[in-house]
C-alpha cells in the first residue's frame, strides 16, 4: 500500500469514528433537552411556536442511533492495522481518564452531566472527551469480546430482517433532526440570542446528523446489510 493509499485509509477511518462522536454529541444534547423538557412540563415547551411538540427529538435520538452502525461499518470495511493497542483500549482510557477528571475536578456528578444545563468550560470539556473516548470505544466495540461480538452479530442479523423499516426510518428522522436544528436556530435568532453559543453545539450536530442520514440512505446504507456469516462447525477429536 502506497503512502497516498494509507492517508486515504486513515482519514476515511478517521471520518467513520467523527461520524460516531457526532451521533453521540447529538445523543447528549438531546438527553439534555428531553430531560429539561419533562422535568419543567408543561411549562417549558422547548422553542415554541417553532417546534411543534418537544417529543420530536426523541426522533432526533432514533436519528444518531441509526446512523451509529453504517457509520462504524465505514471504518470497520478498512484495515488499518493498530499501534500498541487496539482503539477500544484507548477509548477505555480516554473514558476512565475523563470519568476521573469529572469526579474530581467538576460539581457535576458523573449520571448528571448531560442533564445539566452548564457552561463551564470543565464540565464541556468532560462531556467531550467522555463522548470522543466512547467513540473510539464503539468503533473498535466487535474486538473486545468474542461475546460481544456474538452479540453484535445478532443483532446485525436481526436488523436484516427489517432493513427496509430501518432505511424508510433513518429518512424519516434525518428529516426530524434537520426540522429540530431549525427549530432552535429560529427560537435563538428571535427569542433568545444570549444561548447563540450554547445553542450552536446542539445546532451543528443535529443538522451534521440529519445529513448524515440522508448521506447514508442515499447509500442504501441499511439496504446493504448482509447478515453474518455462520461461524464453521467445531470438530472435536
Amino acid at each position: 500500500m502506497t503512502t497516498v493509499d494509507s492517508a486515504k485509509v486513515i482519514l476515511k477511518k478517521t471520518f467513520s469514528i467523527a461520524l460516531i462522536f457526532n451521533a453521540l454529541i447529538t445523543l447528549g444534547c438531546v438527553a439534555g433537552i428531553i430531560f429539561g423538557f419533562y422535568v419543567s412540563y408543561p411549562y417549558w415547551r422547548p422553542y415554541a411556536p417553532y417546534l411543534v411538540d418537544g417529543n420530536l427529538f426523541w426522533l432526533a435520538i432514533a436519528a444518531a442511533v441509526i446512523n451509529i452502525f453504517p457509520s462504524a461499518a465505514i471504518g470497520r470495511a478498512l484495515h488499518t492495522g493498530r499501534f500498541l493497542f487496539h482503539h477500544y483500549v484507548y477509548g477505555f482510557f480516554v473514558l476512565a481518564g475523563s470519568s476521573a477528571f469529572v469526579f474530581f475536578f467538576t460539581p457535576v456528578p458523573l449520571l448528571s452531566l448531560f442533564f445539566v444545563d452548564s457552561s463551564s468550560v470543565a464540565v464541556n470539556a468532560g462531556r467531550v472527551f467522555l463522548l470522543a473516548g466512547l467513540a473510539l470505544f464503539l468503533d473498535d466495540l466487535p474486538d473486545v469480546s468474542k461475546r460481544i461480538e456474538g452479540g453484535l452479530n445478532w443483532m446485525k442479523t436481526k436488523a436484516y430482517q427489517v432493513r427496509k423499516p430501518l432505511h424508510a426510518l433513518q429518512i424519516l428522522t434525518g428529516f426530524i433532526a434537520i426540522y429540530c436544528g431549525i427549530s432552535i436556530t429560529l427560537s435563538t435568532i428571535y427569542d433568545d440570542p444570549m444561548r447563540a453559543l450554547p445553542n450552536s453545539f446542539a445546532i451543528v450536530t443535529l443538522f451534521i446528523t440529519g445529513i448524515t442520514s440522508f448521506a447514508l440512505a442515499k447509500k442504501k446504507a441499511w439496504l446493504k446489510i448482509t447478515p453474518p456469516e455462520p461461524e464453521p462447525a467445531k470438530l472435536f477429536v
